[in-house]
């Protein structure tokens, strides 16, 4: 007797869904980055928006006010990352001679102007993370709703930074179910929030093709320190082996692998943190040097040979 719940039109073999082809890593053609370099590097740094009050999101953000309002205790320190702990990190990228990339909340512009402009001097790539972490992309948001987010933020960031903003990174991950569609209209190549792979990849839309270049959430700094209560020491353990592992599995099979490391300035750039952050530069950048590809994500998506 058949049951009518797993009666619908994409049951069959592989996914449930066209957004993508299915695979399997192993069974993919090579990947060989720069220099012949068996592991990429990504690191993001985010810069967020947390307004003290405001309608209610669909869904909480990481790092969200939790206290009645005002709620100052976290409303404060999540403005200590853009205050404070983003020169922080700032300090030790330069001494690492790290690349990196920003995810910026397009009320940024408005609300940190002289960051934004300090940031604007940097060589590095931006990617647009909405406007505020309020504005969350998840639940039943209204398409205009959104795609006004969307393409307030990417021209915000475009106008202040002087660049193309060709990525998008949802606040928390979170997707709705239109909103792969909305970045391809409104003209971004790529986004990074679905997790469901370490490589590149094409993702389809019923506008047009993007890539997903998945951003671990396992290793993000918000997930392991507030939400899984690792300690500080754990974390950089736990990239350091997610290093080796991946520089070993590249080696063994002749393919590139990659890491990707997402940082919070309101977290990471705490100075009984900061030591951290500097270690696992260190470790990936000068241990691991002759073995890491450090990049940006448009040029890692280049290198992969994955196209829209």
């Amino acid at each position: 007797m058949s049951n009518p719940l797993l009666d619908y039109p994409e049951r069959h073999y592989g996914m449930d869904h066209d957004r993508y082809n299915w695979s399997m890593l192993q069974d993919r053609e090579p990947i060989f980055w720069p220099e012949n370099k068996p592991l990429a590097l990504w690191i993001n740094i985010n810069l967020q928006h947390f307004p003290l009050s405001g309608e209610k999101p669909q869904a909480a953000p990481p790092g969200a006010l939790t206290m009645p309002y005002p709620d100052l205790r976290h409303y404060t320190l999540r403005d200590y990352g853009n205050r404070v702990g983003i020169y922080r990190l700032l300090r030790e990228i330069e001494r690492a001679k790290a690349t990196v990339s920003f995810a910026i909340s397009g009320a940024l512009t408005e609300h940190r102007p002289t960051l934004i402009e300090h940031l604007k001097s940097l060589p590095f790539e931006w990617l647009g993370h909405s406007w505020n972490m309020l504005c969350m992309q998840a639940g039943a948001v209204e398409p205009n709703r959104e795609l006004r987010w969307i393409t307030q933020t990417k021209a915000a960031l475009e106008q202040a930074g002087d660049r193309r903003i060709a990525g998008w990174f949802s606040p928390g991950r979170l997707q709705t179910k239109q909103t792969p569609e909305l970045l391809a209209q409104a003209g971004f190549k790529y986004h990074c929030d679905w997790v469901n792979d370490e490589l590149p990849y094409k993702f389809n839309t019923d506008s047009g093709s993007l890539i997903c270049l998945p951003s671990s959430l396992e290793l993000d700094d918000v997930f392991v320190l507030s939400q899984n209560l690792h300690s500080e020491d754990s974390l950089e353990e736990q990239i350091k082996d997610a290093a080796d592992a991946l520089i070993s599995e590249a080696q063994a099979t002749s393919s590139g692998r990659l890491l990707c490391l997402n940082f919070h300035p309101w977290m990471m750039g705490q100075p009984h943190r900061i030591g951290t952050f500097r270690r696992i530069l260190r470790y990936l950048l000068t241990n691991k040097g002759d073995l890491v590809w450090n990049a940006s994500p448009s040029m890692i998506i280049e290198a992969s040979g994955v196209h829209p």
